[in-house]
């Protein structure tokens, strides 16, 4: 018998004034059996960064046509495609295709720096990629903050993450690998 989702609900309050994006969202997320708590909770970091009303999570890992999170338009266009991780060129090139917009959020240390020394000749062409770091202490930190029920709060200042919940506040610094 497959191992079912575990699914965590989460009220998320977002102050994003460098978008003047000020929003509480209810969200509903299911965590892949296979899916780590840090990941899960980068989707949701993923989910802040660049919130909006169509922004949504995807079937994620259990499909390889979708990303992570996408925002579509009205006329089903993909705006925004969100991945996580460490993709290889063919999945980019793909996403690149598709969506107006491709952000790639890499995270996992040593594995990530030697993922971007192979990748970063190969993606210069895409001109609709961004490549974003998260530092390794924060991906880590940012696990302890899952629990099935979540009340987060995150302030966004000039690039810089403030996320929290009642008992614990991190400080979330990402590197633009390419812009």
């Amino acid at each position: 018998m497959a191992l079912k989702a575990t699914i965590f609900k989460t009220e998320l309050h977002i102050a994003d004034m460098d978008r003047h994006y000020y929003q509480n969202h209810s969200l509903t997320i299911a965590r892949h059996p296979s899916e780590t708590d840090e990941r899960m909770m980068i989707r949701l970091l993923a989910f802040t960064l660049f919130a909006d009303e169509q922004l949504s999570f995807t079937k994620g890992l259990s499909t390889d046509d979708e990303p992570d999170l996408w925002l579509k338009n009205y006329s089903d266009e993909i705006e925004l495609w969100i991945d996580l991780g460490q993709p290889d060129e063919k999945r980019i090139r793909k996403a690149c295709g598709r969506a107006h917009s491709v952000v790639l959020i890499n995270y996992g240390g040593r594995t990530s720096d030697t993922w971007w020394d192979q990748m970063a000749g190969k993606l210069d062409r895409f001109q609709n990629l961004k490549v974003l770091n998260l530092e390794e202490n924060s991906s880590k930190a940012l696990a302890e903050l899952a629990e099935r029920n979540m009340q987060l709060s995150a302030s966004i200042q000039d690039g810089h993450i403030m996320m929290s919940n009642e008992r614990h506040s991190l400080d979330i610094t990402f590197e633009c690998r390419k812009d």
